[in-house]
């Protein structure tokens, strides 16, 4: 899980010499060229031959962009063996193409005559609510279901739409900036953590396409707010930037109401068990609960 680019370091090259001097490391062009291409055309061609079995199946699909804004479409299937919920990617490709319906339905259609998948097996597709992507499933005249993640992602975004929660995630964002964009500060941190008796966590940024990562931002200045305040009282330009009361008590009363919307996300996320059947389940104890008056235990 590190680059090739790794083989041709210094330091991991001196590793592996302190390790075993008889080792002889093979070259860049090696893994690039021989072991990748070998391993991708066994793992392949295993995952096609346990594919002929399976007789109905389910897939999902996503577009998305990489950190270098290049768009890309992955498709995974889902099929049961042996009374097992089996899941494998196939494929994530990439998609210059402009994402109208049309092309996406052409590309999904690609993705089962490649690998040989016959449609009438095709029990459902679990998409978003791109109009796009729902046109695409329209046009192939699949069955589709909702992506019940990306509602509950659209759903509490909706729901965070308040002036105070809204100062209180920008203040938590401005904090982390400050310390992303300053080693001084991330030193000072780390010194303040050890004085403090606090975890030694570096702090963590939101991802918009994600609102269990602003979760985990919240919960991190939360645990570090002690160390955070210390530190940026010292320094003029951020000491506006310190959370004031209000703000934590804003951000202690988001965290204990997404915890358990992150508990159940995790859960709806499993590849080994079938998911469909938590939704009902869950939204009555959300509606009889955790979203009823006075509740929230």
């Amino acid at each position: 899980m590190v680059p090739i680019s790794t083989l041709e370091q210094e330091g991991f090259i001196q590793l592996l010499k302190t390790l075993d001097r008889r080792y002889q490391l093979p070259s860049r062009k090696y893994f690039t060229r021989e072991a990748l291409p070998k391993m991708y055309t066994e793992v392949r061609q295993s995952l096609a031959t346990q594919l002929t079995k399976v007789s109905h199946f389910a897939l999902t699909t996503d577009m998305w962009s990489s950190r270098t804004c290049e768009p890309y479409m992955t498709v995974t299937i889902h099929f049961m063996e042996d009374w097992e919920l089996k899941t494998a990617r196939l494929q994530t490709s990439y998609f210059p193409q402009d994402h109208t319906g049309e092309h996406i339905a052409e590309a999904l259609q690609d993705v089962l005559k490649t690998w040989k998948l016959n449609p009438t097996g095709l029990v459902a597709i679990t998409t978003d609510n791109g109009a796009n992507i729902v046109k695409a499933v329209q046009l192939n005249k699949w069955p589709r279901i909702q992506c019940f993640g990306h509602r509950l992602h659209l759903a509490i975004g909706h729901a965070m739409d308040d002036a105070r929660i809204t100062r209180a995630i920008s203040l938590c964002k401005n904090v982390v900036s400050s310390f992303s964009y300053s080693w001084r500060k991330r030193r000072e941190l780390a010194e303040v953590q050890i004085q403090l008796g606090l975890p030694s966590h570096q702090l963590l940024t939101e991802a918009t396409t994600s609102w269990g990562s602003r979760l985990l931002m919240i919960e991190r200045v939360l645990e570090q707010e002690r160390a955070l305040s210390k530190v940026l009282s010292v320094d003029m330009k951020t000491r506006p930037l310190v959370p004031t009361w209000q703000d934590i008590e804003v951000l202690e009363a988001v965290q204990k109401a997404l915890k358990p919307c992150q508990d159940f996300t995790d859960a709806l996320s499993g590849e080994k068990y079938v998911t469909l059947s938590y939704v009902r389940p869950v939204l009555h104890l959300f509606n009889t609960s955790l979203l009823a008056p006075g509740g929230g235990g």
